[in-house]
């Protein structure tokens, strides 16, 4: 079993509903239609790794809870896009297996795509 693996699956399902909150608190459009593709798009590939994990090992039977944020700003949601990568990064580090790295490879791809909107099509 993979503890760092399983801890941040639970965050990354918790980074769809935190940047699905943003999706809705932001007056901005192209923060709005950025976050979206994020928060549609990171759950086919949460149930991608975490199906592929449990196949090779046992069910994740416990998921942690983080606290929820408001919308700040664009640059803080940036900010928190950056450390979710840096957390992606960190596990894919200590994953041995290359099919799950793919796959967080797949996040990474995500996460990095939609810093890319927020800073540069405003």
């Amino acid at each position: 079993m993979n503890k760092d693996l399983e801890n941040l699956m639970a965050y990354l399902f918790h980074s769809q509903t935190q940047v699905h909150i943003y999706h809705l608190q932001t007056k901005s459009y192209s923060e709005h239609k950025a976050l979206q593709k994020y928060y549609e798009g990171v759950n086919a590939l949460i149930d991608g790794i975490i199906e592929s994990y449990q196949g090779k090992n046992n069910i994740i039977s416990s998921y942690k809870n983080f606290a929820l944020d408001s919308y700040k700003s664009g640059d803080a949601i940036i900010a928190y896009l950056k450390a979710l990568a840096k957390k992606v990064e960190d596990v894919y580090g200590s994953t041995k297996d290359t099919y799950i790295q793919n796959q967080l490879d797949g996040v990474t791809e995500l996460i990095n795509s939609t810093i890319y909107k927020l800073r540069f099509l405003k």
